[in-house]
């Protein structure tokens, strides 16, 4: 019997139709849940401070609160931090993810609510299977065991039995029990603070499992298989796990990874399926693995928003509801969600390639990118640049960084990459030539700032060290979890503290 085919006709069917109406009723949907949470939270403090219980449509609701960065909301944090109820969403609020800081913080606490957890990320928890499942009918998955990697949680401030940690740990200590029967390691291994630690007791574990589904960042995800491997004396997985069939990965781009877990999964049918959840809220599944784009799941509790990248930045900048975007515009992402975030700019730039349904890719960061010469180098062009370098030489990446180079000695300014190879170029120079051609034709701005070499000089590699952007993230406590190397930069401090390390 396969239990997978009977949990899919009758539980996870129901998803995949709703699904399916997200292409007729993406403005209903999401004025459905403007709605939902403009009345849940009319009677929070924030509620009160911009007037909620007169909201009545979108214009209002846009009118009535500006668009606010983790600053414009940290002193309301602070406060439900402290266990004060109905602050920025109704009743108290006891888990914090803790995500990357800001210009005046070293970390920013994002609220999770109860209603947040079942609502947005264990909802797209399921959809991912769903998606699947509609994808490939005959699965086997719930014949196995899920490996879900997670980070770890510390207590919050003084505050009774409240906690903050990594989404993932958030997510793993409240999970429902019925995900426990399927899923491993056990809570006491998964929440482990020590990621060395945890890994080699993951890979101990695992390996005597039947897995047929993985999930988690692909950087951390690799090391742990790595590492299982080399216990088991095998250079593939698939003599480990023959039934894995599916790895549901988020949290960074998968093209400098992709080949590398090529290498290691031999079966021609392995499926890689894109998601994107964050600390704020899970957003967007990939449903067709031909289609690299991902579809933004509109009946969660989020509401969207999104700034054209050429508005963004103004003290006033244009924003637009998800009916009001356009196709190949990039925007920053702004969401309002049952967790408490109002209006909140997210940090992450999209770009949509379809209507009807809406379906996305993610371009990069809008902290995230080099603008030094006008060049306007998002991380999408330098994912799409590395992997042109890589199938013209066989290279396979395994880290990056890149920063720019303001002037040299020589007067020159050029933009620097830092890359730890997985699999070495014969020529990191051509390597380097390849890469720098592929950016000019996928971006008409560094093309011409490329010109004649009259701004920009041709890009530098850097060759890193082995296990260099690991050191980097140990060093600063966190290696593991969801914790990700910052591809571009518009400064030097971050590839000037690794290339410190990498002497």
């Amino acid at each position: 019997m396969n239990p997978t085919r009977i949990l899919n006709k009758f539980y996870f069917a129901r998803r995949q139709k709703a699904i399916e109406k997200y292409a007729q009723h993406a403005e209903e949907l999401q004025m459905e849940v403007m709605h939902h949470l403009i009345s849940s939270a009319k009677d929070t403090l924030w509620g009160k401070d911009h007037n909620f219980g007169n909201i009545d449509g979108y214009q209002d609701f846009a009118s009535f609160m500006s668009v606010n960065s983790y600053e414009e909301l940290k002193s309301y944090i602070h406060q439900m931090r402290e266990g004060k109820p109905d602050i920025l969403w109704p009743g108290k609020v006891v888990w914090f993810a803790k995500s990357s800081g800001t210009t005046n913080d070293k970390s920013k606490f994002i609220p999770v609510s109860k209603e947040g957890q079942k609502g947005i990320h264990y909802k797209g928890g399921t959809d991912c299977v769903s998606s699947y499942l509609a994808i490939h009918p005959k699965s086997k998955i719930f014949k196995g065991k899920s490996l879900i990697l997670g980070g770890s949680h510390e207590p919050n401030l003084n505050t009774p039995n409240s906690m903050v940690g990594d989404l993932s740990a958030i997510l793993i200590e409240n999970v429902p029990k019925a995900v426990n029967l399927t899923r491993i390691p056990k809570k006491k291994v998964a929440l482990l603070s020590d990621f060395e630690q945890k890994r080699d007791q993951i890979a101990e574990i695992a390996m005597h499992k039947n897995v047929t589904n993985i999930s988690g960042v692909p950087s951390w995800m690799m090391a742990v298989l790595t590492r299982m491997m080399e216990i088991a004396g095998e250079k593939n997985l698939d003599n480990i796990w023959p039934n894995l069939e599916v790895f549901f990965h988020g949290g960074v781009a998968f093209t400098p990874y992709r080949e590398q877990y090529k290498k290691i999964i031999t079966n021609p049918d392995m499926v890689y399926m894109e998601t994107y959840n964050a600390s704020e809220g899970f957003f967007g599944i990939q449903t067709d693995i031909n289609d690299p784009a991902m579809t933004l799941m509109i009946d969660y509790g989020v509401f969207y928003e999104f700034i054209p990248m050429s508005e963004f930045g103004k003290p006033d900048p244009k924003v637009v509801p998800l009916w009001g975007v356009e196709t190949g515009v990039n925007y920053a992402m702004v969401i309002s969600t049952t967790c408490g975030l109002w209006r909140y700019i997210i940090g992450d730039t999209v770009m949509f390639t379809q209507k009807n349904p809406y379906k996305f890719i993610i371009t990069g960061r809008t902290k995230h990118f080099i603008n030094a010469f006008g060049e306007e180098l998002i991380v999408d062009n330098a994912e799409k640049g590395l992997e042109q370098a890589c199938i013209a030489t066989g290279a396979q990446v395994k880290e990056y960084t890149a920063a720019p180079i303001f002037m040299d000695d020589n007067a020159k300014c050029r933009h620097q990459w830092l890359v730890e190879f997985a699999k070495e170029p014969e020529s990191v120079e051509e390597f380097a030539a390849i890469l720098d051609r592929s950016l000019q034709a996928i971006n008409s701005d560094y093309e011409a700032k490329r010109y004649k070499n009259i701004t920009l000089q041709p890009l530098e590699i850097i060759k890193a060290k082995e296990g260099l952007f690991d050191l980097w993230l140990k060093n600063k406590g966190k290696l593991g979890g969801q914790h990700k190397i910052p591809r571009l930069s518009n400064n030097r401090t971050y590839i000037d503290e690794l290339l410190q390390l990498n002497k």
